[in-house]
C-alpha cells in the first residue's frame, strides 16, 4: 500500500465512513511497518458533502470532467483576444449543469444526499475550475477536502478584463520638431468616464455583502464538517470502547466461571481424598486384626 493509493481509497468513501476508514488504512500501515505512511494518513482531513461529490466526479465520470476542464483551458487562452468566449462559455454552462446532476446521482447512489448548499458549493467547485488552472488540478486529482470557489470575472493570472485598442494620449500644443507649423490633427475624442450612479453603487455594495456571507457560510461549513468529524470520531471511540468495555467482561465472566469449575472440582477431590483415607484407615485396621486373630490361633496350636 502507498499513500497515493490509499488516499485515492479515502477520498472515495462518503464523509460519514471517512474517520472509520482512515483508521483502518493507518493501522494497515503501522502493521506493515510504516509508520511514516500511518502518520500521514492519520493527517488526511475529512472532505464536506460537496468536496466529496466532486471528488466522486473524478472517478466516476472523468470523461464528462475532463471536458469541462478542456473548456476552461480553452477559455484561459481566449480571455486575452476575446475570440469564441461566447461559444465556451455556452458549453461551460453546459458542461457544470450536467456535471451537477452527475454528482448529485453519484453522491445519492453512494449513500449520501446532497442538500441545495452542497449542490451550490459543486457548482461553485466545477465553476471555478475553469477558471484557475491550479484549482482544475485539484478537482481532477479527486482528494478535495473544501468547496472551491474563485471570485471576480476575469481567469487566474489576468489582473483585468481585455480592452479592445489602444487609446491615444493627447498631445501637448506647439509644432513636432522638422514640422512646418500648421494646424493641428484631431485628436480622437477620449469616452467619458460614466459617473457611478446610486444604483450601481448599490449593486455592487450588494454584491460585495453577499459575498462577505459566502465567504462567511463556507467558514461555518467548514467549522461544522469539523465539529461533524470530532463528534463522529469521539462517537467511534466510545463505541470502541464500550465494545472493548464488553470484551473484556465477558472475559470476566469466563475466568469467573472457571475458577467456580475449579473450586467445585477442588471440593470433589478433597471429598474424595477423604474417603480414600477412612477407606484405607479401615483396611489397616482390619490387617492389623487379621494378624492379631492368626497369632492367637498360633499360640493356640
Amino acid at each position: 500500500m502507498d499513500f497515493s493509493s490509499a488516499a485515492d481509497e479515502l477520498y472515495g468513501v462518503p464523509p460519514a465512513e471517512f474517520v472509520a476508514a482512515r483508521k483502518r488504512l493507518a493501522r494497515r500501515a503501522k502493521e506493515d511497518g510504516d509508520a511514516a505512511l500511518a502518520g500521514r494518513l492519520g493527517a488526511l482531513r475529512r472532505p464536506t458533502m460537496s468536496a466529496w461529490a466532486v471528488n466522486l466526479l473524478s472517478r466516476s465520470a472523468a470523461g464528462d470532467l475532463d471536458r469541462l476542464l478542456d473548456v476552461g483551458a480553452e477559455m484561459r487562452s481566449a480571455w486575452g483576444s476575446g475570440s469564441g468566449l461566447r461559444d465556451l462559455e455556452q458549453r461551460r454552462a453546459d458542461l457544470v449543469a450536467a456535471l451537477v446532476r452527475t454528482a448529485a446521482d453519484l453522491a445519492a447512489r453512494s449513500g449520501g444526499a446532497l442538500r441545495e448548499q452542497a449542490v451550490r458549493e459543486v457548482e461553485d467547485t466545477l465553476q471555478a475550475a475553469t477558471v484557475d488552472a491550479e484549482i482544475a488540478e485539484e478537482v481532477r486529482e479527486g482528494r478535495l477536502t473544501q468547496p472551491r470557489s474563485h471570485t471576480g470575472f476575469v481567469p487566474a493570472g489576468f489582473p483585468m478584463a481585455p480592452q479592445g485598442g489602444k487609446r491615444r494620449t493627447k498631445r501637448e500644443p506647439g509644432p513636432e520638431p522638422g514640422r512646418r507649423p500648421g494646424p493641428e490633427p484631431e485628436e480622437e475624442p477620449v469616452p467619458k468616464k460614466e459617473p457611478k450612479t446610486n444604483v450601481t453603487r448599490t449593486s455592487a455594495a450588494r454584491a460585495r455583502r453577499a459575498e462577505t456571507m459566502r465567504r462567511r457560510a463556507a467558514e461555518a461549513e467548514r467549522k461544522l464538517a469539523e465539529r461533524a468529524e470530532r463528534a463522529d470520531e469521539a462517537r467511534r471511540e466510545a463505541e470502541e470502547a464500550s465494545a472493548e468495555v464488553g470484551r473484556l467482561r465477558r472475559e470476566l465472566d469466563r475466568a469467573v466461571a472457571a475458577r467456580d469449575a475449579a473450586a467445585r472440582r477442588a471440593e470433589r477431590a478433597e471429598q474424595n481424598r477423604a474417603r480414600a483415607e477412612e477407606a484405607a484407615r479401615e483396611a489397616r485396621e482390619a490387617a492389623a486384626e487379621a494378624r492379631r486373630a492368626a497369632g492367637r490361633d498360633a499360640r493356640r496350636g
